[in-house]
């Protein structure tokens, strides 16, 4: 049975490749993947971040990966003598996944660059624009793949198939385009709201050449339309409120992240802290009606600039819809510099 799945999974993702995209629960560790506006948006020089997803582990003979690092940059700039504390920034991203079974693999390395404008005289108020361009890579392995031309009746598949398999792998270019805003009346309050806008020209992602006539509709990698919001607010000197609303509207593909984090200072000075959270993720099935796809816990460790985060995602609905509860873990790790500016913050997990 698990191989009979990991079958089914490999044809899924190879002819339906429009819907092969990043998917992180911790959005926010990996910021450069969710809204290229948010490069440079942290207290800080420069910023390092990573992110390793294992799915399906308990189904699957081998688990479907995710992985991604970043890092970026902010330079501050003093504008009208001063007064407005503007930064540009820049970053590096580069994103990974695996299939199992035959190697379906997904590379992306990509470039982004940000401007963060101060929208009055306290530097409470940010509006930031941010533009990325990648390449992404594609390739699967043929040789773990049988068809049926190939089974000879008797001990296996040995006969030759003729079944026409193009070049394993191919590349193309990827565009993405953001807007951010932050406002930070205090130092433990804050509320952000963004969009993004990914695979502006919806490039075509297929193994065979462009100019045959085996091309079809499903290899656009459609328009991504992604909006995120959330706030920190304080309920005392020791606890803190975080709401989170990440979504994502990708052809007939929509999914939504949203449940909220409970920060609890474990110093006095803040410089550690616990970070408690429960989400779920609420999706668009293929008859158009929504369910939840998994619920969501996460435990979170800040200590100074460093972040850890473990998160679980326990599936509703599964691959195997008698064994609900497979799910998928996600650890992430951030870094970032010593503050320069408390107004230029990012949420944070």
């Amino acid at each position: 049975m698990k191989s009979f799945f990991t079958g089914l999974l490999v044809l899924v993702f190879c002819i339906s490749l429009k819907a092969q995209d990043q998917h992180f629960t911790q959005v926010y560790n990996a910021p450069l993947a969710l809204n290229p506006a948010l490069t440079g948006s942290y207290a800080g020089t420069y910023r390092f971040s990573g992110i390793y997803r294992d799915q399906w582990r308990q189904t699957l003979d081998d688990p479907y990966v995710t992985f991604a690092g970043m890092l970026d940059v902010r330079f501050p700039l003093e504008v009208y003598n001063g007064k407005y504390n503007d930064a540009v920034a820049i970053g590096l991203m580069f994103y990974n996944d695996k299939v199992p079974g035959v190697d379906f693999n997904t590379n992306q390395i990509a470039l982004s660059a940000a401007y963060h404008k101060a929208l009055d005289l306290n530097n409470t108020q940010y509006i930031s624009l941010g533009i990325q361009g990648g390449i992404n890579q594609r390739n699967i392995n043929y040789e773990d793949l049988t068809f049926d031309d190939e089974y000879n009746g008797t001990t296996g598949f040995f006969n030759p198939t003729r079944e026409i398999l193009p070049s394993n792998n191919f590349s193309f270019d990827d565009w993405a385009i953001g807007l951010n805003y932050a406002f930070i009346p205090g130092r433990r309050t804050s509320f952000y709201a963004g969009v993004s806008l990914h695979h502006i020209f919806e490039p075509q992602v297929s193994f065979f050449p462009i100019d045959t006539d085996i091309m079809y509709e499903g290899n656009t990698l459609f328009r991504k339309f992604g909006a995120q919001v959330s706030a920190s607010i304080p309920l005392s000197d020791k606890y803190s409120i975080q709401p989170r609303l990440v979504g994502s509207l990708q052809g007939p593909h929509f999914q939504a992240v949203t449940g909220s984090n409970v920060r609890i200072a474990l110093s006095e000075y803040d410089y550690s802290a616990l970070h408690i959270g429960g989400w779920v993720r609420p999706v668009r099935n293929f008859d158009d009606s929504f369910s939840l796809d998994a619920a969501i816990i996460m435990l979170g460790i800040e200590y100074r600039n460093i972040l850890f985060g473990l998160s679980y995602d326990a599936t509703l609905v599964d691959l195997q819809t008698t064994r609900r509860g497979q799910g998928a873990f996600e650890f992430s790790v951030s870094y970032s510099s010593n503050t320069q500016n408390e107004s230029l913050l990012c949420p944070k997990f």
